[in-house]
């Protein structure tokens, strides 16, 4: 897939306030804040700025959608579990991700972005279950792969992946990223190209 265009269309405060996207696919984006989400999503878009990134953890509050080449839809999710928010606000965000999660029809694709470096941890372990739960579709995108040492990016992808097999029976599709190397752009684009087209046949 190549991206043309890559346009921010709005942010909301509420999963109910979404905008209405005329039925087009909705791929979202969601992680522990600081996983390199903005970053993950300027790198497939091949655009510098259109997510903002920060080295203040927990920036993004809202959902913010993008329209990419005028066919489908890519949103910024706020980050999980920055533990510095106050207790309302760690409730308010929690209510936003799962409401748009569990009730945004448009959502063909959730993608998990998980950090490469570490050990599996237990929130995330926890979101996965929390969506498997749900039936929610998702992926799972490894993030910051160049950060490893030799060796590890391996040894901490498959850690966590054989986490997830002593609950799933089935392992969600999952994506080896570096926003800096660009790794792994052209297998999500493809796999989003995939989805899309499946899609467009299920409805005839």
């Amino acid at each position: 897939m190549e991206i043309k265009t890559a346009e921010f269309l709005v942010s909301s405060s509420r999963a109910d306030q979404c905008p209405d996207v005329n039925g087009k696919p909705e791929y979202a984006f969601i992680g522990r804040s600081n996983v390199g989400k903005s970053s993950l999503i300027n790198m497939l878009t091949r655009r510098k700025g259109l997510a903002m990134t920060s080295s203040t953890p927990g920036k993004t509050m809202l959902v913010n959608h993008f329209i990419i080449n005028n066919e489908w839809y890519l949103v910024d999710l706020p980050g999980y579990g920055y533990a510095k928010r106050g207790k309302k606000e760690m409730e308010k965000l929690s209510n936003l991700i799962s409401h748009y999660v569990c009730d945004r029809e448009e959502l063909t694709c959730l993608f998990v972005l998980i950090d490469s470096r570490l050990k599996p941890q237990k929130i995330d372990l926890e979101f996965i279950e929390w969506l498997g739960e749900e039936g929610i579709p998702f992926a799972i995108v490894f993030t910051k792969a160049d950060k490893n040492k030799a060796g590890e990016l391996r040894k901490n992808v498959d850690t966590f992946l054989n986490t997830l097999k002593e609950t799933w029976e089935e392992l969600p599709p999952h994506f080896i990223t570096s926003s800096e190397k660009g790794l792994g752009r052209n297998e999500l684009l493809a796999y989003i190209e995939e989805v899309n087209v499946s899609v467009s046949e299920s409805r005839g």
